[in-house]
């Protein structure tokens, strides 16, 4: 094994404090947002900026890394496009079922309460945009980079752990984190990085990440603690792990108990398609 690839995984960790803090501190102030007011609620449309910031400084950074440390082509962490295509729509369609189910069963539970329906169109796009860069910007770095060189110093799975783990430390500045929230987002790691270790391709998991994310907003709940522009707004009666309070959906023992599960059931899909493979090359 590459014994070098925790250590590159640690320096891109490092780096990117600083690149992206960098990257971070030039888009608060192109956008007018005052970095020493921790209080301040930014638009939509300010935090797309911001985001858009990120991206770049993480894709310069990952594309550093892949070409000067790593020595391979920045497409190498797993953006090849060639038969994906029923990856991205698994992906999609995927979050979109888990949040709608998640919607409902709350709504028929009285876990949450219908308020109204607030349509922006503006809202709506930027939203879209947003989430369409956090997921291929988080898939890139934790997924792409981090799960891929930990998998060269480690066994796949350990790698899998152990990003997962730097996923959910990586949000532990999130508003309204708790221990339980945390334990959500690792499961979350994990349910995105799964795939990962078996197909080392990435669009599984950015369709997944990004529809996970847009579809939770836009029906009404918070994305990992943080308010952002949604179509249906309701109420809470009463806090707690069932309904994931303040944190959103991902802060519910349902959004733990959906991360196991497909964890599982994308590792029993994997290893019974390599059990396959033999039997059909002994075909051929």
């Amino acid at each position: 094994m590459n014994h070098n690839g925790w250590l590159r995984v640690f320096a891109i960790i490092i780096s990117y404090f600083i690149v992206v803090g960098l990257f971070q501190v030039a888009g608060a102030f192109i956008v007018g947002i005052p970095i020493d007011d921790p209080d301040y609620n930014s638009t939509t449309g300010q935090y797309l900026i911001m985001t858009a910031f990120s991206f770049l400084g993480t894709f310069l950074l990952v594309w550093l890394f892949m070409k000067f440390l790593d020595e391979e082509k920045f497409i190498e962490v797993g953006l090849q496009i060639k038969n994906r295509k029923i990856d991205i729509i698994i992906g999609v369609i995927l979050g979109l079922a888990i949040m709608f189910l998640a919607y409902l069963g709350l709504s028929l539970s009285h876990e949450i309460v219908f308020n109204k329906l607030i349509f922006n169109f503006s809202e709506l796009v930027y939203t879209t945009l947003l989430f369409i860069l956090v997921a291929v910007l988080e898939e890139v770095l934790f997924r792409g980079y981090i799960l891929k060189n930990l998998m060269l110093s480690f066994n796949k799975y350990i790698a899998l752990i152990v990003s997962s783990a730097l996923f959910a430390l990586m949000h532990g500045a999130n508003p309204n984190i708790s221990s339980f929230s945390l334990l959500g987002l690792f499961l979350a790691g994990m349910a995105l990085g799964v795939s990962y270790i078996y197909t080392k391709n990435l669009w599984y998991p950015i369709a997944f990440h990004f529809s996970w994310n847009l579809f939770q907003s836009l029906l009404g709940f918070n994305v990992s603690g943080q308010d952002i522009y949604s179509i249906i707004e309701f109420t809470i009666p009463v806090t707690n792990k069932i309904n994931g309070g303040e944190f959103g959906f991902e802060g519910s023992i349902f959004s733990l108990i959906t991360e196991l599960s497909l964890v599982f059931l994308i590792m029993y899909y994997y290893q019974v398609q390599q059990k396959k493979q033999p039997i059909a090359n002994e075909n051929i």
